[in-house]
């Protein structure tokens, strides 16, 4: 039986596959967390939608697919993989379709979560807001209560989408939010899965921050990209690598 991915390439303590999460993640064993971006919902592809494509060019509706019926087979797999958290960016829209499809699977739905952008675009046809902010769904996928590196604080991020250079990916997050992420869901030394990698946003944070990363890309450009970052991220790591100062706090297991 062959192996499904197309590439494997490892790249210091993250490993990246080429080619489709649901076909890979029943292969892998078991991860600390998963933190990923996985397709949008179909609100998001509307023409009158401006994103920024691989090409430079403000375009409009997003060059990929909705989430659609894959949302229930992803959630199987991402809960049986994650021993802790199971982070997902998602649409307003999808919070409560994400929150089903993993409850369905076993995990424990704990809250939505904001990612506010201060530079995100305006509508530019002038007929309603535009989308300033993504959500993110948080739930705890095994036994007993769930812990944290972020106290009291509230699940709302305010970064800028920008970071002083061009994106390469039409929906690119920023690694200072991935970092921020990173460290306030997970620990050093852990292994942290992101099913829909993209430009890898996710495993460089991993790399700068002493987490061990699993990406899964399946468009071979982005795939080639995704890797030139992380290589990147190795030659150019933090000065400092040190465990979250900020204290556990414990859910109560209901």
């Amino acid at each position: 039986m062959s192996d499904p991915w197309v590439r494997k390439e490892v790249i210091g303590d993250c490993v990246l596959y080429q080619g489709s999460c649901l076909e890979i993640m029943p292969v892998l064993g078991s991860v600390d967390h998963v933190i990923g971006d996985p397709p949008y919902e179909k609100e998001a592809h509307r023409k009158d939608r401006r994103v920024m494509r691989r090409d430079g060019l403000v375009a409009g509706a997003l060059s990929f697919g909705e989430i659609g019926n894959q949302r229930e087979d992803v959630a199987k797999e991402v809960v049986r993989l994650s021993n802790g958290w199971t982070i997902l960016f998602c649409q307003a829209e999808g919070v409560a379709p994400w929150r089903d499809a993993l409850e369905a699977a076993g995990a424990k739905y704990k809250a939505p979560m904001v990612w506010v952008k201060p530079d995100g675009m305006p509508q530019f046809n002038g007929q309603g807001p535009g989308m300033g902010f993504e959500s993110l769904v948080a739930s705890w996928c095994v036994k007993g209560k769930s812990n944290w590196n972020g106290g009291g604080r509230h699940g709302v991020f305010t970064v800028p989408k920008g970071e002083g250079t061009k994106p390469v990916h039409e929906t690119q997050k920023p690694v200072r939010l991935m970092k921020e992420i990173v460290r306030l869901f997970t620990h050093e030394g852990q292994t942290v899965l992101d099913p829909y990698c993209g430009s890898a946003s996710t495993l460089v944070a991993c790399a700068k921050m002493g987490r061990k990363g699993i990406g899964i890309e399946l468009d071979p450009d982005y795939f080639n990209i995704a890797c030139q970052r992380v290589e990147e991220a190795y030659r150019q790591p933090d000065m400092f690598v040190s465990p979250p100062s900020a204290p556990i706090q414990e859910g109560m297991d209901i």
